[in-house]
């Protein structure tokens, strides 16, 4: 099976490893990667300003980027959703909105595309010790995926893992909210990290970069001995 990687911004900027994991994730489990080097931003940062226009044309460029992959796949339930997006911006547009709808049919959150098409809960992954899993909004709330992380991470060998309380409270990122509301995302973050706290875990996992950095970036902050990890970098640990 051929797989495009869709590494997301996040990923090719400041989380290399998790791009990593990824891909050797996916050729473990038989998949033939590819990666588009002309890819960039999907416009999501951009869209969500209300700069619509200027969106549509780093979108049309993604569209054209992903038009001949077989399945599109991306380590982040946020970046993942706005490809779904695509449709409803482009609808009505003669020329954009079947390739848009194309490209939306295609894109997987990197968990969703384990278990919903390769068919796979148990990839093998070996992680001692306690961890809590953080449910990001758009990942779930959007993409609709909410039950395949789980599935995974309880076939990981030697991990345990706690529910963690109001998991689906924000953790105050949300892209430019957290730039524009710094004093509020600070709060939701503290609320995040309290809650992190109360399950003793040694490891917090998530599936978005974004949430990831917020979170672990106020982890080191305040230094708390907690080690954040991207899922995919879970499920690679051997």
């Amino acid at each position: 099976m051929k797989v495009t990687l869709f590494i997301t911004c996040l990923v090719d900027l400041f989380h290399t490893n998790v791009g990593k994991a990824t891909v050797e994730l996916l050729e473990r489990l038989g998949c033939e990667v590819e990666f588009p080097e002309a890819q960039t931003c999907c416009g999501q940062p951009a869209y969500n300003s209300g700069y619509v226009k200027e969106a549509k044309e780093a979108m049309k460029h993604m569209i054209r980027t992903f038009e001949h992959a077989e399945y599109v796949v991306a380590p982040s339930g946020s970046c993942a959703t706005m490809f779904k997006e695509y449709p409803h911006i482009f609808k009505g547009d003669p020329e954009w909105e079947p390739k848009a709808k194309a490209l939306a049919a295609k894109t997987y959150e990197l968990t969703q595309f384990l278990v919903e098409v390769l068919k796979i809960e148990d990839v093998g992954a070996k992680l001692k010790g306690r961890a809590t899993y953080h449910t990001s909004c758009h990942m779930t709330r959007l993409l609709g995926v909410k039950d395949a992380p789980f599935q995974l991470l309880k076939h990981v060998e030697g991990l345990e893992v706690m529910p963690l309380p109001n998991a689906h409270n924000c953790c105050g990122f949300g892209g430019t909210f957290s730039v524009k509301m710094g004093p509020i995302s600070e709060q939701m973050v503290d609320e995040k990290i309290r809650h992190i706290e109360e399950t003793e875990a040694d490891y917090l996992i998530g599936a978005d970069c974004g949430c990831l950095m917020n979170i672990g970036g106020r982890i080191e902050r305040k230094g708390k001995p907690i080690q954040v990890m991207h899922i995919a970098e879970v499920l690679n640990s051997r």
